[in-house]
């Protein structure tokens, strides 16, 4: 399975009262979002699923991405995709979904940065993962532990925006 980490764009800062929960993304993080998954979509990444956390960054994200992948699915959201969430959630619901050839996870750090360890098989990296970034990691198989082989990262300075 290709599975596909992307990190929400850049979000606006949270308003006196405001829910983190609650937080949209800003023109800019719309727009460097786009320019990377522009390039993926140049590239050939086409998911077979989106998942996204509820939280309206990553909502908003995942939308982005179902527009320019042109994805014809459903939009699934799964509480195990928060912020705070374990790495070890996240890869039951990837497991939940084993028969489809590629996903596409819309999140948050610090979740991602640990998940993407996770699904290396090597808790202890460290991952900077930036805000809009895109990473694949395929996955084998779907036993206790992953063992998935990073294929690439993409972060909006890489992409020229169109």
């Amino acid at each position: 399975m290709e599975i596909y980490l992307l990190r929400h764009g850049i979000a606006e800062e949270p308003a006196p009262g405001q829910s983190d929960a609650d937080r949209a993304l800003t023109a800019e993080g719309r727009k460097k979002l786009r320019a990377v998954l522009e390039s993926a979509a140049d590239a050939g990444v086409c998911p077979a699923l989106i998942i996204a956390s509820p939280l309206r960054r990553a909502v908003q994200t995942a939308e982005i991405a179902t527009e320019t992948l042109e994805y014809k699915g459903d939009l699934l959201r799964s509480r195990v995709l928060r912020p705070e969430a374990e790495p070890a959630e996240a890869w039951e619901e990837i497991r939940l979904h084993r028969d489809v050839p590629s996903l596409l996870l819309a999140g948050h750090e610090p979740l991602f940065g640990s998940l993407f360890a996770f699904l290396l098989g090597d808790p202890s990296l460290q991952v900077d993962f930036k805000k809009g970034a895109l990473a694949r990691i395929d996955v084998g198989s779907f036993g206790a532990r992953p063992r998935g082989v990073l294929k690439w990262m993409l972060t909006p300075r890489l992409v020229r925006e169109r």
